[in-house]
């Protein structure tokens, strides 16, 4: 049996090791303010297949490249207006552009299209491993395929621990669900590929035309990740409600019942969860994927999950928590 992944804080010399093993063809899993990515050379074409047989992702799924500074995003796109408007207003930050590719990015990164998605991260760390490695880093979240992606550096031990050998540790993921991915292959026609905490309206209201919500895929691949129908999803089966009854919670005390705020009143029985005591959407997004993960090891039957209602980030929610209860 290999051995366990070992963790390193973000000192000096640890991020020359890190970035020393990224430039040999290594993996190493990294923080970002989204959730944590595995990450390996996005020019090299063997550690873009190692990202895959790490973990056991199907070779139609495009990687996302991340870069360090607005400036790389020619070494591996071409860009267009559209794109650099939307890079100086939220880069660094949590959006994903897709866009024509270069040659310095391997078809085996981008599922075999023309098309490559990019961003620039924020969180710090991550963003000077890039740095320090000198080349675009391609990282998928940091777990194995289809499961609910990880948001510290112990859930990607958990599911990675004995496949991969590094994990840079930078803390609990800030946001806590994956990038927004924006289509801008043709800047006239924009369409988020998979919503997140920066919102559609957002993109709109930057681009000053409307953006569209596309499922599409592409026959020969999926133009970015999380277009599939069943992801993020713990082994525990998920069923969704448009609204949650205490009531019948305690009726139920085999399933876990997860609401977005509080409910109201006495503490409700112990098989009751929530996402933010007020409801707030950024708690509740920060908190999901950690949440899903511990009803998952809590034994019950099935997870209840009362669904997100309204605009903005909500979208992003109903969009994870579809994925994790589709069969």
């Amino acid at each position: 049996m290999a051995p366990p992944a070992r963790t390193y804080r973000g000192t000096a010399r640890n991020m020359a090791l890190l970035a020393r093993r990224l430039r040999e063809g290594g993996l190493v899993a990294v923080p970002t303010e989204t959730v944590y990515g595995l990450a390996g050379d996005a020019t090299s074409r063997a550690a873009c297949l190692r990202i895959f047989a790490a973990k056991g992702r199907p070779s139609n799924d495009p990687l996302i490249i991340h870069i360090a500074a607005a400036r790389d995003l020619g070494r591996v796109a071409v860009p267009n207006a559209a794109a650099l408007r939307l890079a100086r207003l939220f880069w660094p930050g949590p959006l994903t552009m897709v866009l024509p590719k270069t040659a310095a990015v391997p078809a085996e990164a981008t599922a075999g299209l023309p098309s490559v998605a990019v961003r620039m991260p924020s969180h710090p760390l991550f963003r000077r491993l890039i740095r320090l490695a000198g080349v675009p880093l391609a990282a998928p979240s940091a777990n194995p395929f289809g499961h609910v992606s990880p948001t510290t550096a112990a859930h990607v031990r958990d599911g990675l621990g004995r496949r991969i050998r590094h994990i840079l540790d930078g803390g609990p993921s800030s946001i806590g669900l994956e990038s927004t991915i924006v289509d801008l292959r043709d800047p006239r026609r924009p369409a988020i590929l998979r919503p997140g905490a920066i919102t559609r309206a957002a993109v709109a209201r930057a681009l000053g035309v409307p953006v569209a919500r596309s499922r599409a895929s592409s026959g020969r691949g999926r133009l970015a990740p999380g277009q599939m129908r069943r992801h993020y999803s713990p082994r525990t089966p998920v069923v969704l409600h448009r609204t949650l009854s205490v009531r019948e919670a305690a009726r139920a005390g085999a399933d876990a019942w997860l609401f977005v705020s509080k409910p109201a009143g006495r503490r409700g029985p112990a098989n009751v969860f929530w996402l933010d005591a007020r409801g707030d959407l950024r708690g509740a997004a920060r908190r999901l994927f950690a949440t899903l993960r511990r009803l998952d090891a809590g034994g019950f039957r099935r997870i209840h999950v009362e669904r997100p209602e309204g605009a903005g980030l909500a979208e992003a929610l109903r969009d994870r928590l579809a994925r994790a209860a589709a069969r």
